[in-house]
């Protein structure tokens, strides 16, 4: 885990975690000869994809930060992407255990207890689909998988059509900051799945030829890019909340974003989990950076 991923599990322990579990790229072990009938998920966004092509019934044990779909809330919790509990994933006697990159500690420890693993690293939005594809292979659930990963294909397509030809505003993706101020922001890159998102949804990334999925920016940087919009991700909130953290840009007056009135707060878990709803969330960002008139 780099140094981004250690602050925003800091500043946002519930979905900026999630966040750093969720992110994608599917390195699947070689399949046994039968479905896996026993699974531990540790990565919501895998657990999302596995309900979502029909192998729900499967999945025995999930992470902590696992919330969607409304069946995962009855399963057992085995901790996180940091502090996963062994010893409760071995007492569910899982065939199959989803983990968070080939080589973490958890996929060896699971190895020496003989348990098969399906690996992930971070991706971007284009895996989500072949991931999903992957998993429909490796579960025995092809047509479920092909005919989600056809649904989210087409439904990224149309958001991108809908905002074809429309100005792309120059946008800084922010998806954590200190609670109440702009200390320790992090913002998107030029790769990952939420660069793409924002591409999709019709705006250019200021730190678009920073090549890395999250860059921790300050004052003076943002003041030096000056976006013409800021997206700002977040999960669950209060009016009240909301309004703070609103309010909080009002200490950068000179950004453009700020000026124009174009700091968008958007709310929602899914924003920051690159699974099936892939294609709620575009939407999301589309409709603020391009309102429907």
């Amino acid at each position: 885990m780099d140094v981004a991923q250690k602050a925003l599990t800091r500043v946002a322990p519930r979905w900026a975690a999630a966040l750093i579990a969720c992110a994608l790229l599917c390195t699947g072990s070689a399949a046994p000869a039968a479905a896996p009938m026993r699974v531990v998920s540790v990565v919501p966004a895998v657990t999302e994809m596995l309900f979502a092509i029909g192998a729900g019934p499967q999945v025995v044990g999930v992470s902590s930060f696992d919330h969607f779909p409304v069946e995962v809330e009855k399963l057992p919790r085995v901790g996180g992407l940091i502090d996963p509990d062994v010893e409760r994933i071995l007492t569910l006697a899982p065939d199959l255990v989803i983990v968070y990159g080939a080589k973490s500690d958890l996929a060896a420890r699971l190895s020496r207890a003989k348990i098969a693993t399906f690996p992930y690293e971070s991706g971007t939005l284009a895996n989500v689909t072949g991931t999903i594809r992957a998993l429909g292979e490796r579960f025995g659930r092809q047509a479920g998988a092909d005919a989600e990963a056809t649904r989210i294909e087409r439904g990224l397509a149309a958001i991108r059509a809908r905002v074809a030809g429309l100005p792309r505003l120059r946008t800084l993706l922010i998806f954590g900051r200190e609670r109440g101020s702009l200390r320790g922001v992090y913002a998107s890159g030029g790769v990952g799945f939420l660069h793409d998102l924002l591409d999709i949804a019709g705006g250019d990334d200021v730190f678009a030829e920073v090549k890395r999925e999250n860059v921790q920016v300050s004052a003076e940087q943002m003041l030096a890019r000056a976006p013409e919009a800021i997206v700002e991700l977040h999960g669950a909130m209060t009016p009240q909340l909301f309004a703070i953290e609103r309010s909080v840009w009002t200490q950068l007056p000179g950004l453009p974003a700020v000026k124009n009135h174009r700091v968008y707060l958007l709310a929602d878990e899914m924003l920051t989990i690159p699974g099936p709803r892939v294609v709620e969330a575009a939407k999301m960002m589309a409709d603020a950076l391009h309102p429907l008139k």
